[in-house]
């Protein structure tokens, strides 16, 4: 629908854009194409970003910080990238065409709130979930205060792929099996409201035990390097012995030796059933996991793979890290 006027005020224009991004200064004054195309703009630099730099250009010693150092340099950025979005649209402000049904100020509102919301639940959903990690059982692939994505397709969808197991799906669609060696998120089995993160490490069918903390698959050990260093654990006001593990297909990491003769050093034979995955943390002394109460975890609770660490707000290095 037309309306009287053919372009919107400088200031009304400007005050938009600085405060509510270009998409909504470009709904404003009716150019929704250009509103669509700086949206998608914007998330690909946010996506680039997190990939590149994560938080730690703006994050420093617990205060956000901008490139200057301090809480008054991210100020400062923020006020910039204001600027910045009311350059791009204030060129296009003199238009010759009339503003359309959304350039009212409730309809830019609106918008502006429910889609960003609307395709951020589509991301989380389908695409990528964000997660913290506040334990160090997965130490040291994932460290307190690491922010980490998690690629939902890589598993296929469950009902659990959504925000509070609302997805309508029976079983499990687009299904893609866990490969060995993933670090994986899954609801715990028996709270599906709580996540959890482990390394999958034993298939359905398979024969699983520790025997003095070296993990075997089928009776076959599986290959151990011992010493290869020592890792401060500031948590636990102790250094663990670092050690390398090469699961069968060739997969290896480093996992956390404490001592050699915890209760899950040395297990029963657990008998993976079908359809399920048996998980440890990295942390084998310091880690609730298939060994105790979390148990086997259903292919149906599985949730998505680790694939990227952008950030620690503990200032922790995130560089060569899963």
């Amino acid at each position: 629908m037309a309306g009287g006027k053919k372009h919107r005020g400088l200031v009304s224009t400007s005050l938009i854009s600085f405060f509510l991004s270009s998409f909504a200064g470009f709904l404003w004054i009716g150019r929704g194409a250009l509103a669509f195309a700086a949206l998608a703009v914007s998330i690909l630099v946010l996506i680039a970003g997190f990939y590149l730099f994560g938080f730690e250009i703006f994050y420093d010693n617990g205060s956000l910080t901008g490139f200057g150092g301090n809480e008054f340099g991210f100020l400062i950025d923020v006020a910039l990238i204001g600027l910045v979005h009311v350059a791009i649209v204030l060129p296009f402000r003199k238009s010759t065409r009339s503003l359309k049904w959304y350039s009212n100020g409730f309809a830019v509102l609106g918008i502006t709130l429910v889609l960003p919301a609307t395709l951020a639940l589509f991301i989380r959903t389908f695409l990528f979930q964000p997660f913290s990690i506040p334990s160090n059982s997965m130490d040291p692939a994932l460290q307190v205060g690491d922010h980490m994505f998690i690629s939902k397709f890589a598993y296929g969808y469950s009902r659990h792929s959504a925000p509070f197991s609302l997805l309508p799906v029976n079983g499990r669609i687009f299904a893609r099996q866990p490969a060995r060696g993933d670090v994986a998120v899954f609801k715990f089995p028996p709270n599906s409201s709580i996540d959890y993160v482990k390394r999958v490490v034993g298939l359905p069918g398979e024969r699983i035990k520790l025997v003095d903390g070296v993990l075997h698959i089928d009776d076959t050990a599986v290959e151990l390097q011992r010493n290869t260093g020592t890792r401060s654990l500031p948590d636990l006001d102790r250094d663990a012995e670092v050690q390398i593990e090469t699961l069968p297909n060739g997969v290896s990491y480093q996992i956390l030796n404490l001592a050699d003769d915890t209760l899950g050093d040395n297990t029963r034979e657990f008998v993976v059933p079908d359809n399920h995955y048996f998980v440890l943390g990295d942390n084998r002394d310091n880690s609730t996991d298939s060994r105790f109460n979390v148990g086997f975890i259903p292919f149906e609770l599985m949730v998505g793979r680790v694939e990227l660490i952008y950030w620690n707000s503990n200032g922790r290095n995130i560089t060569n890290r899963k």
